[in-house]
């Protein structure tokens, strides 16, 4: 049985990808950064007869609780086939680029940048035992700096400074990570899962979570011949999902 992390995992995207990739035939460490929550949710899944799933703490932004995380897990597997880093939080508004202080920058970084890279090399080990491993950073393309300097893309005017730029960042992360890891079995990639309606937009989006968890399932599960170091969006490219970084 394939077994995946998927952090941020206890509602919205993150819990409808785990259900996903249960009904898969996936065993899912289910993380959350409050331990309490993670257990509803996975008290939630296992009433839909989903039993493959186990909660755990963890909170991408300490680096105890990172690696507490990889030592439980690590006690009951040596193999980690796929990890999804979704955890991300957007930040307090507004965001100005002039007003916005230094501190909201801190927070947002920490948890969408310096806590995919915590994570990732935490368990890193995990997934090279794999025989295809696969890492899928969750993504927007609200931060594709190709799109926000084009002033024919109908989100031109939604400007944000410090939440576009921890994922334009993270991005950036991706593209190196995918590199590296280049001559291996690995597949890395950036995804959007949409403007899906969640408490992370307080509900204002326009798709469903389902559509954004098997957005980020899809290229959890991609074959050997699947793309790596890309950038999908298929809210951005319905056909392809490729999207300009």
């Amino acid at each position: 049985m394939k077994k995946v992390l998927i952090t941020g995992a206890n509602k919205g995207v993150g819990f409808e990808t785990a259900r996903l990739l249960l009904i898969q035939g996936y065993y899912v460490y289910l993380a959350s950064r409050k331990l309490s929550n993670g257990l509803e949710a996975v008290d939630r899944l296992k009433a839909e007869g989903l039993h493959h799933v186990e909660a755990v703490q963890l909170d991408v932004t300490d680096d105890a609780s990172v690696l507490a995380a990889r030592a439980s897990i690590g006690a009951k597997t040596q193999t980690l086939d796929a990890l999804i880093n979704n955890a991300g939080i957007s930040g307090s508004m507004p965001q100005s680029a002039l007003d916005a202080d230094i501190d909201q920058f801190k927070k947002v970084f920490d948890t969408n940048v310096y806590g995919v890279v915590r994570v990732t090399q935490a368990f890193i080990d995990l997934l090279r035992n794999a025989p295809e491993p696969r890492i899928v950073n969750v993504s927007s393309s609200g931060c594709s700096l190709t799109l926000n300097s084009d002033p024919t893309w109908k989100y031109y005017s939604h400007k944000a400074a410090v939440y576009p730029a921890s994922k334009a960042a993270m991005n950036m992360y991706t593209i190196d990570l995918a590199y590296e890891l280049r001559d291996t079995p690995f597949k890395v990639n950036a995804v959007c899962p949409g403007f899906v309606a969640t408490d992370f937009n307080g509900h204002r989006g326009t798709g469903t979570v389902q559509e954004g968890g098997e957005r980020i399932a899809k290229y959890a599960m991609i074959g050997n011949d699947g793309p790596t170091g890309q950038f999908f969006s298929e809210d951005h490219n319905p056909e392809t999902g490729v999207t300009p970084w």
